[in-house]
């Protein structure tokens, strides 16, 4: 069954090719696509261009396609295009010639960009929900572990002092940066672009504004055009969202991997989070970690890739906006995939609590040193001149006990600031 369907049949090759893995996908969506057609229906009894009876009996039947949904019986056998045919199939067999009415005053073209839209809140605001629980696991282990010192880096070499306190703190710091772009992205994704049919609007006197406080969205995509052409470009803003979160994850994972090793032995992790080697009984790998760097980093490629698919298209609906499913739903699963490990994993993190005690660190406190010199009157240049004779003749005496107290140091570490610009964040 197609919705196009004009009583002549398209070759198999054809039909294979063009539906490609929706009927998989839509799977995902179905829910999303009886939401919209409940709010369509209620709005087509309003306006009378069905019977007060007619709009009843469809959203109670659209309801128990929905509890099907929830149970996992709904399927898209391959006798069906999409979840769109399925549906109004299950409608019509169920209600007869008032299952057929439900398409009036629609367009695949907008079914398909309602329940996208309405996907995207949900899975945006889960992102949110879990950047926020790693958000707040970080900022009780920064708070944890403060005091314990930590070798910072630069160009990879051995640079100044941080701490773990500083470290954990600012991924929770950076995860408040990430969800500027997230909450752009469902910004972007709450405006209803039902009834803008398929991209000029309808002859019907529909009232967008009823579907618009039915499902919960915003503001309405008032222009029917721009809500044809918001397919694909609101799937980018959920790609951008997420790419950002997904950066962080990424960043941080590396970390992660590097500290784990024995060459750092920075920290560690309990043996049921770690995997072996089939050969070297010695080893405790990272693989968590270094699945959720490589998934996070093909996040990070997926606004590139919904660019070039819908690169240079002109205004109005075209086939290629197809594809941009099977690019940001797999996308946006990985994305909570990995936030729930990296989350489940760092609740067991293990830090080790003498690092600096290793010579080969005292080069950290240099600059501390240093300022002391500057401290007692010496001009910095001359300082550093003096500093850089004494590391390299050997009589370098690094000065340990250092004192860090401006904003975001690592004796000042400004949680409850960090904290505070989360909340403001999330109540934008």
């Amino acid at each position: 069954m197609k919705l196009w369907d004009k009583g002549f049949s398209t070759d198999k090759k054809i039909d294979h090719f063009t539906v490609g893995n929706d009927r998989e996908l839509d799977l995902v969506l179905a829910k999303y696509d009886v939401i919209a057609s409940t709010a369509h229906a209620k709005m087509l009894g309003k306006v009378g261009l069905i019977t007060e009876n007619e709009s009843e009996d469809l959203v109670k039947a659209l309801g128990n396609i929905g509890k099907d949904i929830e149970k996992g019986k709904f399927t898209i056998e391959d006798d069906f295009e999409d979840m769109h045919s399925k549906i109004e199939f299950l409608l019509t067999k169920k209600l007869g010639d008032t299952g057929k009415k439900i398409h009036s005053a629609r367009s695949r073209n907008d079914q398909v960009l309602v329940a996208m839209q309405l996907y995207l809140k949900d899975e945006l605001t889960e992102i949110t929900s879990q950047t926020k629980s790693l958000f707040d696991l970080l900022l009780d282990l920064a708070e944890k572990h403060k005091n314990v010192l930590l070798p910072g880096y630069t160009h990879l070499q051995i640079a100044m002092p941080s701490s773990f306190g500083l470290w954990f703190s600012a991924y929770a710091e950076s995860l408040v940066d990430d969800l500027y772009f997230v909450q752009a992205a469902h910004k972007v994704a709450d405006q209803n672009p039902l009834g803008s049919a398929a991209g000029y609007g309808s002859s019907f006197p529909i009232d967008r504004s009823f579907t618009t406080s039915e499902m919960g969205f915003d503001t309405l995509k008032y222009n029917v055009v721009a809500a044809q052409m918001g397919r694909g470009k609101v799937e980018k803003a959920a790609a951008f969202g997420i790419s950002s979160v997904a950066a962080t994850l990424s960043k941080m994972a590396m970390d992660i991997c590097l500290y784990m090793s024995q060459n750092f032995d920075f920290i560690s992790f309990p043996n049921e989070l770690t995997t072996g080697s089939s050969i070297m009984p010695h080893k405790k790998n990272p693989d968590v970690f270094e699945l959720i760097r490589a998934k996070c980093n093909k996040i990070q490629a997926v606004p590139n890739q919904l660019t070039m698919i819908t690169n240079n298209l002109p205004s109005g609906y075209h086939r290629d906006l197809q594809l941009v499913k099977e690019v940001i739903v797999p996308a946006l699963q990985d994305m909570q995939a990995c936030l729930e490990l990296m989350t489940f994993s760092l609740k067991e993190i293990k830090v080790n609590p003498n690092i600096l005690e290793d010579p080969k660190y005292d080069y950290l406190f240099s600059v501390d040193t240093l300022n002391e010199l500057v401290k007692s009157g010496m001009p910095f240049r001359d300082a550093y001149k003096t500093m850089g004779k004494a590391i390299e003749n050997g009589n370098f005496k690094p000065k340990r006990d250092i004192e860090h107290t401006h904003e975001g140091s690592l004796g000042n570490l400004c949680l409850e600031e960090i904290r505070q610009k989360m909340e403001k964040t999330l109540n934008l």
